[in-house]
């Protein structure tokens, strides 16, 4: 298998781009969704109905397998390289990996829920649970790149203030929309 080294490496960054890719995108459906219902007949079931479908498509045929493909190259990797799993940067690195599975187990169930026309979270909700996949995917990117060094341990600190600021962002855009409403 290690010469099929780098096609693994290239399989495996590619599903984790269209996985993250449908992490982002699926949540802003939510948020039309859950928008959807305070409309009133005949729109909000006409928009419903498109969303849900729109929502299904993007998370059984791209979200759902792209996860599993990057997961099952990264164990392939991982059986490649087995050394890895002795450095601090891959235990720090899994423990995002975990974090970024539950929460895509934690989207599955508000998807299940959105499906079957219950509605448990807010748009503003939706708005902020968006934005994890953005902080766990700056938090792999840098431990990834700065591996060893002590510089990881900043761009991981970084991060925190890049969650501090997206949840600024999020409260001024709430508020230059409600204005403009």
């Amino acid at each position: 298998m290690v010469e099929y080294y780098n096609y693994i490496k290239a399989l495996h960054l590619i599903f984790v781009i269209t996985w993250f890719a449908g992490l982002f995108y699926i949540p802003r459906l939510f948020i039309y969704q859950i928008e959807a219902y305070a409309k009133p007949s005949p729109e909000k079931e006409i928009l419903g109905d498109q969303l849900k479908i729109m929502a299904k498509r993007l998370w059984f045929i791209i979200t759902w397998p792209s996860a599993i493909l990057a997961v099952l190259f990264a164990i392939m990797l991982l059986i490649i390289i087995p050394g890895w799993l002795t450095q601090g940067w891959m235990h720090i690195k899994l423990f995002f990996v975990v974090l970024l599975i539950l929460y895509h187990l934690k989207t599955h169930q508000i998807f299940t829920q959105l499906q079957n026309d219950q509605v448990n979270y807010t748009s503003k909700f939706m708005r902020i649970w968006n934005e994890v996949t953005t902080i766990i995917l700056f938090s792999v990117v840098f431990l990834v790149i700065l591996k060893d060094s002590l510089n990881w341990v900043f761009g991981v600190v970084g991060i925190f203030l890049l969650a501090t600021a997206l949840m600024l962002g999020i409260r001024l855009y709430k508020r230059i929309r409600d204005k403009n409403s």
